[in-house]
């Protein structure tokens, strides 16, 4: 696992894909009028214009809008979905559709959404644990996610499902844009979600071994997870055990059959 990354793991990632179902995706610790609590960067206030500027959505809820001017509606539409107070803050940046896009696109391959997701860095450095002479993921490090899960744990799951389903037409666009002029973004994002429900729940701590610039897990089985799933680890059992469960509660609503989603997988780690 890599040790120096300004990461949002992949939990957060799904968090937003999830959350932000539509795009609400990059909207995460940004306090509007006042400076990010990660980066300390300031960030612009959210200006909401009139409906007809940003595109209205249509009787059947599909949302007009071009994807170039897309970010006011969605942050419009998203204020309903959580009233969670860190949510709030989740109404700052820009290209949040093709940010969420890329971000499912690069978990459905298992590969780092880090280049869409480089707005969190956690305040608490990564940390490891000596215990009788063998490293371990230091427990504490775990609760630098805790505000991740506890907001993905607050959102409305109809909410999250009635963006996604209005804004299907940016996102096929966006999806189109990364080289997909016929792929299908909700098989894809079935393919990231499950990408998370089969990260591991680990009931124990977890070994690892220093490398050059990197830790590795010494466990061959936690090694030889996708990128996306090594980054869930580092949040811990219970904020995964959380993240899961809540897609688990969303797929339906998403139009995904129970069948169709990955059984949970969880392992106990040498001691």
């Amino acid at each position: 696992m890599e040790e120096s990354q300004k990461i949002v793991r992949t939990a957060i990632l799904i968090l937003i894909l999830v959350v932000a179902a539509a795009g609400v995706y990059y909207l995460f610790l940004a306090d509007r009028g006042g400076d990010d609590e990660a980066t300390g960067r300031p960030v612009a206030e959210a200006v909401r214009p009139p409906a007809a500027a940003a595109g209205q959505p249509l009787p059947n809820g599909a949302v007009t809008a071009p994807l170039d001017g897309s970010d006011v509606l969605v942050r419009e539409m998203a204020g309903d979905v959580s009233i969670h107070p860190v949510f709030a803050r989740w109404l700052g940046s820009t290209g949040l559709v093709r940010r969420f896009v890329a971000a499912v696109d690069a978990i459905a391959n298992g590969s780092s959404p880090r280049p869409q997701a480089d707005f969190f860095t956690p305040r608490a450095p990564f940390t490891v644990v000596r215990r009788g002479g063998k490293l371990y993921l230091d427990p504490a490090s775990y609760e630098r996610y805790n505000v991740v899960a506890d907001v993905l744990d607050s959102v409305s799951v109809a909410g999250c499902a009635k963006l996604y389903r209005d804004f299907q037409s940016q996102i096929r666009q966006a999806y189109r844009e990364l080289g997909y002029p016929q792929g299908d973004f909700h098989r894809v994002m079935l393919k990231a979600v499950n990408e998370i429900l089969r990260a591991p729940v680990v009931d124990g701590p977890i070994e690892v071994e220093k490398r050059v610039a990197a830790y590795i897990c010494v466990d061959a089985r936690l090694e030889g997870l996708s990128a996306a799933q090594k980054h869930l680890l580092r949040m811990g059992p219970e904020n995964v055990q959380l993240i899961q469960a809540k897609l688990r509660d969303l797929a339906p609503a998403l139009g995904y059959a129970e069948g169709e989603l990955a059984d949970p997988v969880s392992l106990a780690s040498g001691r």
